[in-house]
Parts: structure tokens; sequence; C-alpha cells
């Protein structure tokens, strides 16, 4: 009985390694040492009381849910943190948080109020409006959300959209890029400022995986028309990650017809995807007409200047400063999204809390290191087309060419082909790195590549070997 808190703890890490990204787990959660459980509470030492707030912060809710599995519904969660003083070390017992789980908003309501104006015809009738929780995450503004060349467009028409809620053009609005470029960002701080200035909205933040699990859950109860019903009542309305519905038959017919209803009511759509519209498969193309309606715009990889801009906003939220040499190395180094740049700040900040010892380049390359080699290599539009143009022994600088030169048009198809695969760069992006064409021109670069794959066995060698150099 007396290791019964290490072998509790132990089984808690099993759960919690499985829902965490490698990184995150060793960097949060394997310096944690379990030191006593009494009466249903486990009292875990932290090193410090950053490491403290961050796990309060960003883990809670996983960690409760943990603790309840193997604990029962009565545990808790206490800290004892590592103090620093400038004499000696000593620690500090916290309580954890009580903080409840985001609520469903299917099934498990607030508290209802009364409708406000007529009797709407397509609510049935005893279904009352009610107050809903927008699942919104308050940490996601547009004050944080830095601007820059890449997603200026974005979000100046989002703040527009939360300004205007249904009121303009930008009906829907969807938002496209690579991961960690900041979509669920952008849509949260959308929700929030619409939340603020217009109080007596619903707005309510979706991902599209929660929509399909509500409609199965719906269905399965016999339930669909209140479901269908329910968002209906929704002002603006934000799903995250359209493109999981792909396949999904029965969730796309219901989403069409309460997109239609909120778009004749003049109600705000928001959605994000991962891929332009025209390159979603197994999306139904009347969906994807409705999509096209309002404006779709793209979070690009941001530039350097635009990614020290980002660090410092980090930095001003924990009370760390970086030395501008460390922060210039930062912003060179990491190319790829924000979430990597993020992954990387928080990671040096923790460990120079756990060894007590200063931010430096050293530190930082090391952590790079590691962090890139616990990571998918992404790959920059520049970097294949450099590869591809040494390949067919011409400039890059060629792709610009008005010309119908065939190793050119070829080298340039495969070259924007190879960027679609191998980058999260958007068919916005890649044309326009590839000498300034249009997403349509890239969709058909991309369509003859992948049929001469199919068909042609001496180009599938080609593009093997030049696959080949750009993966090594």
């Amino acid at each position: 009985m007396g290791d019964r808190h290490v072998e509790i703890w132990d089984k808690c890490l099993s759960v919690i390694k499985d829902n965490t990204e490698p990184q995150s787990f060793a960097t949060w959660f394997k310096p944690i040492v379990p030191l006593s459980l009494n009466n249903n509470v486990l009292t875990i030492q932290v090193p410090s009381q950053f490491y403290y707030e961050w796990l309060e912060d960003k883990y809670i809710d996983l960690l409760k849910m943990t603790l309840k599995r193997f604990l029962g519904p009565e545990a808790k969660l206490n800290y004892s943190i590592v103090m620093d003083s400038s004499e000696r070390p000593y620690t500090m017992l916290m309580p954890g948080s009580n903080r409840n789980n985001p609520k469903n908003p299917i099934g498990r309501p607030a508290p209802e109020k009364l409708s406000e104006g007529p009797i709407n015809p397509f609510v049935i009738p005893g279904l009352q409006k009610r107050q809903i929780e927008s699942q919104l995450n308050e940490s996601y503004t547009f004050d944080n959300f830095i601007e820059g060349e890449c997603n200026r467009v974005a979000r100046q028409c989002g703040l527009e959209v939360a300004r205007k809620p249904g009121g303009t053009a930008y009906n829907p609005l969807l938002i496209y890029s690579g991961t960690g470029l900041g979509k669920t960002h952008l849509c949260h701080a959308i929700g929030l400022e619409a939340k603020r200035l217009h109080p007596d909205l619903t707005v309510l933040y979706v991902q599209a995986e929660q929509l399909y699990n509500q409609y199965f859950t719906a269905t399965k109860n016999n339930n669909r028309v209140d479901f269908i019903h329910f968002y209906q009542m929704i002002d603006v309305l934000i799903i995250d990650d359209i493109q999981f519905l792909a396949g999904k038959t029965g969730t796309q017919e219901v989403f069409f017809q309460i997109f239609n209803y909120l778009h004749q009511n003049n109600k705000q759509i928001v959605i994000t995807s991962d891929k332009f519209p025209s390159d979603l498969q197994n999306i139904e193309s009347r969906l994807l007409s409705r999509f096209k309606w309002g404006l779709t715009a793209d979070l690009q990889i941001p530039d350097v200047e635009t990614r020290i801009s980002i660090i410092k906003e980090k930095l001003t939220k924990t009370g760390i400063k970086l030395s501008d040499e460390v922060i210039q190395y930062l912003a060179h180094n990491l190319r790829a999204s924000v979430r990597e740049l993020e992954g990387v700040i928080i990671s040096l900040i923790a460990q120079s809390s756990i060894n007590k010892k200063d931010i430096t380049i050293e530190m930082t390359q090391q952590i790079i290191e590691r962090f890139v080699r616990n990571s998918v290599k992404e790959l920059s539009v520049e970097y294949i087309i450099n590869i591809v143009c040494d390949y067919f022994k011409i400039s890059a600088d060629h792709l610009a060419l008005n010309t119908r030169k065939h190793q050119v048009v070829q080298a340039r198809q495969i070259a924007m082909y190879l960027s679609k695969k191998y980058s999260n760069a958007s068919l916005t992006a890649i044309g326009e790195q590839c000498g300034k064409k249009d997403h349509a021109t890239v969709h058909h670069a991309c369509k003859t590549v992948k049929d001469r794959l199919e068909t042609d066995k001496q180009f599938k060698a080609m593009m093997a070997e030049i696959e080949k150099k750009i993966v090594l």
C-alpha cells in the first residue's frame, strides 16, 4: 500500500501519454514525481510555479479525467511546488483546480430562457431558445493574433465578420491553411469578439468531429429533428476542421439543411478547413458550392518579421525575457508553423525553469534539434522548387517565364505537385511561388502529374528519383 501513489500515477501516465504529443509528454509529465495518496487525494511534485500554472491552464481536464478513472469520482489533485529562493529551494502545497469540463451543447444545455420575438416556424412547438455554452477559448483573441502579410486578409475579414455577423458579404467565411498556422485561433477570436460586441447573440464554436458525434447520438436516440432545430437557433456558428465530414453523408445532409436555414436568415457561418474548398475530397458538391458563396481566405507560413513578433508576444505572457540573439535564432530556424514555434518556446521555458538556467543559444539549439527530430519534417515550397529546378538543370526564375517550353512547364507542374504533397502551403501560396500562377493552375498541374503517374512508367521513375532528393 505504501507505493500505491506511484502505482496510480504510473497508470495515469499511461493514459496521458496516449492523449498528448510525445514532446509535450516528455516536457510536462515525465518530470512530475508522485508524493502521496490520502483519501483519494493524489499529491504530485512539480519543478516550479510556472509548471504548476501551465498544467492547470492546459492539462487540468485531462488530469482530472484520468484521476477519476483510477480513483473514482471523488478523486482530487494537489501540487507540491518546488519554489526557488536566494537562500535555498522550498516547497509549497497548492490544491488542484475544480474547473468543469466544457459542456456539450447537445444534451446538456444550460437553464432555459424564453425566446424573444415571434415564434420561429422552423422550431418545433415547445422547443425554447436556450443559454448555450459557446465553447470558445478565452485566450484566443484578436489582440494576441499577430498580423502579418501571411494572414492580413483573413484577420481583417474576420474582424469585419465579428463586428457585423451575417451583415457582410463574407458569409460564409471559410478560412483554410495547413496545420499549425492559426485557423483555430482566428475562429475563436471571431467568436469572442462577436460575443463582446453583440452579447444578445448566440455564438457557438464546434469541431466538425463533435458535430458528427452529436448527430450520431441524436440519430441513435431518435432526436434528429431536435438536433437540427438546436443548430438553427445559433446566430454565429463556427465549424472547425470541416474536412472531418468527408464521406459522412448523413452529417453532411443535416449540415446542408442547417447551413441553408442560417444563411437565409442572415446568421453568420464561419468554417475552417485544411484545404481550399475544391480540393476537399468526399464532400458533397452542393455543400462545396455553398462554401464559395462568401469569402475564402488562406493563412500562409509567417515570414521572419512576423515570427519575431509572435515570439515577443508569447514571451510577454510568461514574463520570461530572451536575448535578441535567441529570438533571431528561433525566428530564422523555425519556419514550418506557429504551433512549432510555440512548442519550442514552451520547451525552452520549461527547461530553464526546471534546471534554473538562463536560456542561451546552446540550449535553444539543443531544444530545436530535439523538437525537430521528434516532429514530422516540414518542407518549404522554396526548398522543393530548388530541388526540382536543380534536377532539370534550370534556374528557379525560369518558372516565372511565360513559355511553353516543355522542360519549364514540366518542372513547374512537378514543383506544384510536390509542394502540395510535402508542404503545408495552400494552393494559392504554391502558385504565387511557382511563377505567380493562380489556384486553378496549381490544381490543374497537380491533376496532370497525378494522371501521368498512373499511366507513364518512365515519368513515375523520374518522379521517384526527384522525391528521393527531397526527403533525404
